[in-house]
């Protein structure tokens, strides 16, 4: 009976001084926190190892993350995955649909998400701004250009087209106004003038003629040209003379004749007028939107959610470069307390952990178990 009750004891004693110098050990990953001095020396294995090397830890965790874990390769694959892109368009159509039929106004949206309280007006001004800036930039492209090079030749071609009709229509009207009273009367005026300009010799002729009988004889010859053909291919010359001359001058001849915030009013004005999302700023989406709805949903954002994925996918590992994953990581792992580190290792591992405590009390059994043995027989 001794001998058994001493192997008991030896297989006691040998469980708990196994099984303390495994939970001792396992404590020691986590505690103490902070290093503990004696006489200003600091005491071994203080602090415990994870906190001691909770830095190179956080390292290597982001090293394991981009090198093994999350890599371009894997990234990329999840992305062209079909079943995730289609999981990610259900998704949007979603909340694509529910937006569309939403009762918010642009207004609410823009006073809300963008903090823009005037909505027209801002409009209104950025629609300015816009033009402005455009305009500004087509001056700067073409003012060193001559005309010619920045008319579209169909226009070139129908304006160049259009010069025997401007011809014949400035006949017709030189030719009716000669022909009215106005006209007759303006000539006359026109030779008195010429007369009175020539001193001594309009004088004479004046005396001679006399006026009335001067504009009596020079409107028929004016008319009688007039109707002659050669009459309008002197006129369509002479506008094809100016407008050869025009083409090959400078845009920046045209800028004097511009008024640049005229020609930004007027646009603003007819986008105003013609562009409905003036009118569908206080007006809720779903009474504007269902025009749009289908398509949207059915076309819009299925090509739209492939084209993102794919041009995802052909920039993932420039984008988990750029994300800088190994540092976000590493900083995340340092910015934990060491009691959130230490519920976070224990939460993973709490159960395997009481094994080797539990395994540390079975060897240490065993090797009491040994021992006993050896004292009773040796």
């Amino acid at each position: 009976m001794k001998e058994v009750l001493m192997i008991v004891f030896m297989i006691v004693i040998g469980a708990v001084i196994g099984g303390m110098t495994n939970f001792l050990a396992i404590k020691m990953l986590f505690r103490p926190h902070q290093p503990i001095y004696f006489m200003k020396k600091r005491m071994p294995f203080t602090p415990g190892l994870i906190p001691k090397r909770r830095g190179e830890i956080a390292e290597q965790l982001g090293r394991l993350v981009v090198k093994h874990l999350l890599t371009a390769e894997g990234f990329k694959r999840k992305l062209q995955d079909a079943t995730f892109i289609q999981q990610l368009i259900v998704w949007a159509q979603e909340k694509a649909r529910k937006f569309l039929q939403s009762e918010a106004t642009i207004e609410n949206i823009m006073k809300e998400k963008f903090h823009v309280h005037e909505a027209r007006n801002w409009l209104e001004w950025k629609t300015e701004e816009i033009l402005g800036e455009k305009l500004d930039r087509l001056v700067h492209q073409y003012a060193s250009r001559t005309i010619s090079d920045v008319l579209p030749k169909e226009v070139t071609k129908k304006l160049e087209g259009s010069i025997p009709n401007i011809a014949s229509y400035i006949i017709d009207k030189l030719r009716v106004y000669v022909e009215s009273e106005e006209g007759k009367e303006k000539l006359g005026d026109l030779i008195d003038q010429f007369l009175k300009n020539k001193g001594t010799l309009g004088n004479m002729v004046s005396m001679f003629l006399g006026n009335a009988r001067l504009v009596d004889k020079v409107q028929p010859e004016i008319i009688k040209f007039l109707n002659h053909e050669q009459a309008s291919m002197l006129i369509e010359e002479i506008l094809r003379n100016e407008w050869e001359k025009l083409k090959s001058r400078k845009c920046e001849v045209l800028l004097p004749y511009i008024n640049k915030e005229k020609v930004i009013e007027q646009l603003k004005d007819y986008i105003i007028q013609e562009v409905p999302a003036y009118d569908w700023l206080n007006a809720p989406l779903s009474s504007w939107t269902h025009r749009y709805e289908d398509g949207i949903i059915n076309k819009v954002i299925p090509k739209l959610g492939h084209l993102a994925m794919d041009v995802l996918a052909e920039q993932s590992e420039e984008l988990l470069v750029k994300l800088h994953l190994e540092e976000l990581v590493r900083e995340q792992v340092e910015g934990f307390s060491l009691a959130q580190l230490e519920e976070m290792v224990l939460s993973i591992s709490r159960r395997e952990l009481k094994m080797i405590t539990y395994l540390g009390a079975l060897l240490g059994g065993l090797i009491g178990f040994v021992q006993g043995i050896i004292v009773i027989f040796v």
